[in-house]
């Protein structure tokens, strides 16, 4: 009952410049996690550039569970139909359908993957193995905090209620869990093989997956050349 008397008497809602997300009119706090909230945005922009930049088989992979993630998330809304609450609150929503939260379900599939890739892909350097943990445990850190403060944007502005962001959350955790399972088993064998295509070699695609460490590795290289 409090929830529906705070759709009610909540002030006028001002989109956030260029985008769809609301936020009420004078609220600092909530304009800020609008802000946050377009995350899903950063990061999809974020891999593009990079596809584009480095033409990985791996980055590419993983935005194609991105994409895969958030057709699911259509599907499942599609079927369940659950109403947001507070409905006619927002007038830009692009979906009625509140369950599961689609920023939810993208910022944990990420957040998830990345975390995945990080302890289990990813291989310390011999010589800087403590920083090389810490810097991981950092990231992982400051992933869980991004995916925490989307799914609560989103109750707070009123997009959803927290069991859409939970089983959002779920929902992209176990996504992820499953698309990295693919990858590391199914797809990554195949991908010098995928990398030797003769269109691959045109658009100069390459494959990393050999190399323990990537960063390490650009690293050493780009000294080695500047030499």
């Amino acid at each position: 009952m409090a929830a529906v008397e705070q759709c009610w008497l909540s002030a006028q809602w001002r989109p956030v410049s260029l985008t769809h997300v609301e936020y009420p009119a004078g609220d600092v706090y909530g304009q800020l996690l609008a802000y946050l909230s377009l995350g899903p945005v950063v990061i999809l922009i974020s891999f593009v550039t990079l596809i584009i930049f480095k033409r990985e088989l791996h980055t590419i992979s993983f935005l194609g569970g991105l994409v895969m993630n958030e057709g699911v998330n259509w599907l499942i809304k599609n079927i369940i139909r659950e109403p947001r609450p507070c409905e006619g609150t927002h007038t830009t929503v692009t979906t009625e359908y509140g369950l599961p939260s689609s920023h939810s379900q993208f910022m944990w599939f990420f957040s998830v993957y990345s975390f995945l890739f990080l302890y289990l892909r990813m291989h310390q350097t011999n010589n800087a193995r403590f920083l090389d943990l810490l810097w991981r445990h950092v990231l992982s850190l400051c992933l869980l905090t991004a995916a925490c403060l989307v799914s609560y944007s989103r109750v707070y502005l009123m997009y959803h209620s927290w069991s859409q962001v939970t089983y959002g959350a779920v929902a992209g955790s176990i996504l992820a869990i499953a698309w990295f399972a693919i990858t590391q088993e199914i797809l990554t064998p195949l991908f010098p093989r995928i990398a030797s295509w003769p269109i691959s070699e045109f658009f100069l695609i390459r494959d990393t997956s050999l190399i323990p460490n990537i960063l390490w590795f650009e690293y050493t290289v780009t000294r080695s050349e500047a030499r």
